[in-house]
């Protein structure tokens, strides 16, 4: 047995679960048990994790403020989630393209078609960085559900040698790339119901923890006013009609202020609640939103008798 192979085999994400082993001679309702029932445990392990998962978004926040990028990268089913995750940031909370991104290894056709060789390839996550144009500023979040894939520690290695932040989310315990990155986020959910097939619990853990972390930098960063996403952009019909209901359940307004207000502002919602809410210009209320670092109801605490 070579070392690579050693090293799977004591990985927690490859072992056998003893719940599944008849899974095979299971009706179709037992089967779908077995996998609910193993999905149920994925929460609960992240859940366990809030404290580090808090020091990533402070992490992130920070430079991100600073006028850094968070980073996802990773292989196969991993990259993919960061890539799904980073894309539905700038519709759902107006952030540019480019300040949280993705990036796959194989590149953009490894999406859809697997390219399983590719996260063998630690030097492509150097390279891929370096196209990036990776700085200091920026933040290097590495994923891989073994903890050991090749490319995503390439990724944090690159990230430690410019002096990005760096973080890891892995599903192991004793995966090499939680000792490499500043903050590692273990969700160890246990073996598989089919063994090794990562895309399952692993995966599911994974996309818990980028939801929570892409959503709770955005608040911190001013992208949502009370539960209501005011961040974001209004690019087409549907979320035009979604921007004038935020606006008018932030404000109590009827649905032609809404739609005045919205028009006034260019489409910015958050302009359009101080607006209303602080009865004042367009030109007042973007001073007051620049004042406040664009945080909704800061905005609304330094316009006169505005309250929430």
């Amino acid at each position: 047995m070579n070392q690579v192979a050693k090293e799977i085999t004591k990985l927690t994400t490859e072992t056998r679960n003893s719940k599944t082993l008849n899974i095979d001679q299971e009706s179709t309702a037992g089967i779908l048990k077995m996998i609910n029932q193993e999905d149920r445990l994925v929460a609960e392990r992240v859940g366990e994790v809030i404290p580090v998962i808090s020091q990533a978004v402070d992490m992130i926040v920070e430079r991100m403020q600073k006028g850094g990028r968070l980073i996802y990268v990773g292989a196969g089913t991993s990259g993919r989630l960061g890539i799904l995750d980073a894309v539905e940031c700038p519709p759902t909370f107006g952030v540019d393209s480019n300040q949280i991104m993705g990036i796959l290894a194989g590149g953009a056709n490894a999406f859809i078609q697997a390219k399983e060789g590719a996260e063998d390839q630690e030097i492509e996550a150097f390279t891929d960085l370096e196209k990036a144009n990776l700085t200091d500023l920026d933040v290097v979040f590495a994923i891989a559900a073994s903890g050991r894939t090749p490319y995503a520690i390439g990724a944090i290695k690159k990230g430690k040698e410019v002096g990005a932040g760096t973080i890891a989310l892995t599903c192991n315990q004793e995966a090499s790339m939680n000792e490499l990155a500043d903050v590692a986020i273990v969700p160890v959910v246990g073996p598989e119901v089919i063994t090794g097939s990562t895309r399952m619990k692993a995966g599911t853990a994974q996309k818990l923890v980028l939801n929570m972390i892409s959503t709770t930098t955005m608040i911190k960063m001013g992208k949502v006013y009370s539960n209501l996403m005011v961040g974001v952009k209004v690019s087409n019909q549907k979320l035009a009609e979604r921007g004038k209901w935020i606006i008018m359940t932030a404000t109590g307004c009827d649905y032609e202020v809404a739609d005045q207000a919205l028009v006034s502002a260019a489409n910015d919602v958050k302009t359009a609640i101080v607006m209303i809410k602080c009865g004042v210009d367009v030109a007042e209320a973007k001073g007051l939103l620049k004042k406040s670092q664009g945080i909704v109801h800061l905005a609304l605490k330094e316009g006169l008798n505005c309250g929430e």
